[in-house]
């Protein structure tokens, strides 16, 4: 070995082991091979492989710091709100009411559980990755071909691709015939992409533009390779993007970011209140003990420790019902977050547009055909002949197979009056020049009659400079190759991407080079063909809109393309606006974070982005206080899928990596599906509000009922088994029922609760506090009522007046707008059977001789009984008219925007 090439291998070891990376796509193979010490033709040999793998560590993808299962699940519970509930479950063990005490112990550990599974499954998304390492690869060392384990690659050594392989590390390529490489994982392009040796000059090229590199754990679809190992394990373009997956910490839901604010308040305010009560009753002359008991009761009572199982249900539910719209929830509490996402940022490929190309329009003598339409004139039936004919896709029983362009253009022909099996066998074909991605065309020869025609199909700027007419009306006239040129671009600038078809005829079977061949060409037209929107994603972009939510198009496709489609689907204006509305990746990275953040509130279309890229839209984002769900179905979109509040993975295209970064899977891969659990989302939240204000305006009346009592001159009007026997019967199975509540009309067309705003906001907490304070006003009232006309009866008068109005309370806060006459009584049957059966319960341990020693209760008579019902009415009636003050709210703020 020359000393030469052992200083060039020593200066490329220290430039792998100090981390820098060279632009390998703007270097000829050659001069890649020599700056790694190497030989395209011999490779290395096995004392230099085993010294680099030494010094540069195995070609794997590491995995950073995993908790253990057991830190996993202890930190399930640390949450405040689960603390305090802890702390209720003890008070209600020391006050003997075991059962209330073994309900919230069943609750916790029940919601750990499932955290504790949520949080296994995610760390299971970066061992996925490891799934697309190939266990074994070609390698050519001291100029022989041999398999060797993938782990034991280094950068310099010599790779061979065939058909079928993954890619085992980051290559450049040196030798190429008719390669094509399946890049979906990493660049979210459907379609394999063409490879080829040349050198690209230009800087800063997008991944999906590096034609002359291949990338580890892609998968080559065709053709084969020889190419040079440029980076190995963490620092290929794969284990980069392992890396963003584990320096992306897990968001925390809006959810439990306002149930942990709530938890925390409620809990001081509950000390707070229950620390005067306590006060309150020594300063009157109380005995310490009862009205100590008091005042733990009203802790426990006030705690709402059916939220946690009212939420889980709501998830589960909501959850089971997504399934049926095709949604899989992986973490139940995205079921919920969908409800308050503003911006969903979503991929193009497969999820707005149908994943397969179709012919959009053909063109000849001027005029314009399109699929559906009237029958093609004989100008466009020559081109679909030629493409019919020039063309590898095949006939199968169930259509056609082969590459994805090539079986839109038979489909296209077989729709337009072209018998594809018929003409072929009409016109067989004698031979063949392949497509080359160098060349950028194909040519196949057939004998038609007694002559032989060439046809040539391929790229315009190719194709359209080798013709010297152009078929129009019912002949030929001479070319005007740059008008020919533009009609191309003004085709290309619709998103289209145009194949110019041409033909030759020959007396005979020519002979000669490809130059010769392929020159003096007859244009037929051109074929303009798109992987076309989705129907049903036109109606969920609107439907977003309408809903306040910001559809945002992410990819990796052409800016041309990718802009087509979002016009198309509304996701920008159909006329160009202020030009802000597209960013490309190059773009993209010269902007600074606060530049970025400025640009994501005009930006709907981001094009050729890398994976960093993602992750840094979505932040940007994040950092403007907006919620966002992010779809995706490569490995590229994996630390995205994990940053977003939601992620949403592809379940039919999408890579494991991606499903197991996600919160949920799309098991159709449909945008709409995506806006259809946002809907169920928006139930759910406006269900939980519903149990928050039902059941905090409920714990608010006993709260006030207590605490006024003493103030008004009154004695403590319950005990600490009335206080806790209403929690019990009140909070469990009319709250539950109260979360299949269906969703309220219009709830899809308001705007997304603001980020910032709290479990109470919306008016809530001034619900709480005005119904609280009636509930407990009447309960007062009655209590010196009772006082004054039949003192034994006052502790169950009011004991059975807090039950029965927050029965009807329940009843009123079906809806924050709609009257419960509009709802009607059996809209939801299972609220109606518990608010019965609570009732029913009540009625027992009021009337039953065998409850009245535990309850310390008397039977009421039917006037006494009468006042308790007629309290609830007056709760009811006061919800209704407060709704009625809400619609008109709401109705003079849609006069005002109208005008």
């Amino acid at each position: 070995m020359s000393e030469h090439a052992i200083a060039d291998r020593s200066a490329h070891s220290r430039a792998v082991e100090a981390g820098s990376r060279l632009e390998w796509h703007r270097l000829p193979a050659e001069d890649v091979a020599r700056r790694h010490g190497t030989s395209v033709e011999g490779g290395l040999d096995d004392q230099d492989a085993a010294g680099r793998l030494s010094r540069l560590g195995p070609n794997i993808i590491t995995e950073g710091r995993r908790a253990g299962p057991w830190r996993l699940l202890l930190g399930q519970f640390t949450d405040f709100m689960i603390l305090v509930l802890v702390a209720a479950a003890a008070v209600a063990a020391v006050l003997g009411e075991w059962s209330d005490s073994l309900a919230i112990v069943v609750i916790v550990v029940l919601n750990g559980l499932v955290g504790f599974g949520q949080a296994w499954r995610a760390d299971r998304a970066l061992a996925a990755l490891k799934t697309l390492a190939p266990s074994k690869a070609t390698v050519v060392r001291h100029g022989q071909a041999r398999q060797v384990d993938a782990q034991a690659l280094v950068p310099g050594d010599v790779v061979l691709l065939e058909a079928g392989d993954q890619v085992p590390a980051d290559l450049r390529l040196a030798q190429a015939a008719r390669l094509q490489v399946d890049e979906s994982a990493l660049t979210g392009e459907s379609e394999a992409v063409e490879k080829n040796v040349d050198v690209l000059h230009a800087p800063g090229l997008a991944l999906a533009d590096r034609r002359n590199m291949a990338y580890k754990g892609t998968l080559v679809a065709n053709g084969s390779a020889r190419a040079v190992v440029v980076a190995t394990g963490m620092d290929t373009e794969l284990g980069g993007i392992a890396r963003l997956m584990t320096e992306t910490g897990s968001q925390q839901t809006p959810l439990q970011r306002r149930l942990a604010a709530f938890g925390q308040r409620l809990a001081l305010a509950v000390l707070a209140v229950c620390g005067i009560v306590f006060v309150t009753g020594l300063v009157r002359g109380e005995p310490v003990i009862p009205i100590m008991l008091t005042a733990i009761s009203l802790a426990v009572a006030a705690i709402p420790e059916a939220l946690p199982a009212v939420v889980t249900v709501l998830l589960a539910l909501g959850a089971r019902r997504m399934a049926a719209l095709n949604a899989l929830v992986r973490r139940l509490p995205s079921v919920e977050t969908l409800g308050s996402v503003t911006v969903i940022c979503s991929d193009k490929t497969g999820t707005l547009t149908q994943n397969r190309m179709r012919v959009e329009e053909v063109l000849a003598g001027g005029r314009t055909w399109k699929p559906g339409e009237e029958d093609p004139t004989a100008l466009h039936r020559q081109v679909l002949l030629a493409v019919a004919l020039c063309n590898d896709a095949s006939a199968s029983e169930s259509g056609f197979v082969g590459e994805a362009t090539e079986v839109a253009l038979l489909a296209v022909g077989q729709g337009g009056s072209i018998d594809v099996d018929d003409v072929r066998r009409k016109n067989p074909r004698l031979n063949h020049i392949p497509f080359d991605s160098g060349r950028k065309r194909m040519t196949t020869f057939h004998a038609t009659g007694a002559s032989v025609t060439g046809f040539t199909k391929g790229a315009p700027e190719v194709v359209v400079p080798r013709c010297a007419t152009r078929l129009h009306g019912d002949g030929s006239i001479p070319i005007d190759v740059d008008a020919a040129l533009g009609v191309a671009e003004s085709m290309a600038s619709r998103g289209l991407r145009v194949l110019a078809v041409a033909m030759r005829r020959h007396a005979s079977m020519p002979a000669g080079n490809l130059e010769d061949l392929e020159a003096g060409l007859e244009l037929l037209g051109f074929v303009g063909l798109m992987d076309p929107p989705r129907p049903e994603a036109e109606e969920a972009v609107a439907s977003c809109r309408t809903a306040g939510i910001t559809p945002v198009m992410i990819t990796g496709d052409h800016p041309g393309t990718a802009m087509a489609i979002g016009r198309r689907l509304g996701i920008v204006p159909a006329r160009p606006g202020t030009g802000t509305e597209l960013v490309t990746g190059a773009e993209l990275e010269a902007l600074s974070d606060d530049e970025l953040q400025a640009r994501v509130t005009t930006a709907r279309i981001y094009a050729r982005v890398d994976p960093a890229q993602k992750i840094r839209i979505v932040r940007a984002l994040q950092a403007q206080g907006q919620f966002v769900a992010m779809t995706g179905d490569g490995v590229n979109d994996a630390p995205a899928l994990k940053q977003a509040d939601v992620g949403v993975a592809m379940g039919r295209s999408g890579t494991d990596v991606a499903r197991e970064s996600s919160s949920l899977v799309l098991l159709d891969d449909n945008f709409a599906t995506v806006v259809g659990a946002v809907r169920e989302g928006r139930r759910i939240y406006d269900n939980i509000r519903k149990f928050v204000r039902y059941a905090m305006t409920g714990n608010s009346g006993e709260i006030w009922t207590i605490f006024l009592a003493p103030l008004a001159g009154l004695p403590i009007p319950l005990l600490p088994i009335h206080i806790l026997w209403v929690n019990l019967v009140t909070d469990g199975l009319p709250g539950i029922a109260l979360s299949g509540e269906p969703a309220e009309q219009g709830v899809m067309q308001r705007p997304p609760r603001p980020p910032k705003e709290n479990l109470f906001g919306g008016g809530l907490w001034q619900h709480v506090l005005f119904v609280g304070l009636l509930i407990g006003g009447l309960c007062l009232a009655l209590q010196a009522w009772a006082l004054q006309h039949a003192p034994s009866h006052a502790q169950t008068i009011v004991f059975t007046a807090l039950t029965l109005t927050q029965m009807a309370h329940i009843l009123g806060v079906r809806s924050e707008v709609d009257s419960l006459w509009r709802l009607g009584l059996r809209s939801n049957r299972p609220l109606l059977g518990a608010v019965a059966l609570t009732c029913a319960l009540q009625l027992a341990v009021v009337y039953a001789p065998f409850a009245q020693p535990w309850f310390k209760t008397t039977a009421l008579p039917a006037g006494e009984l009468a006042l308790c019902v007629a309290a609830s009415l007056i709760v009811l009636s006061a919800v209704e008219v407060e709704k009625a003050w809400r619609r008109g709210i709401r109705r003079s703020s849609s006069v005002s925007e109208g005008r």
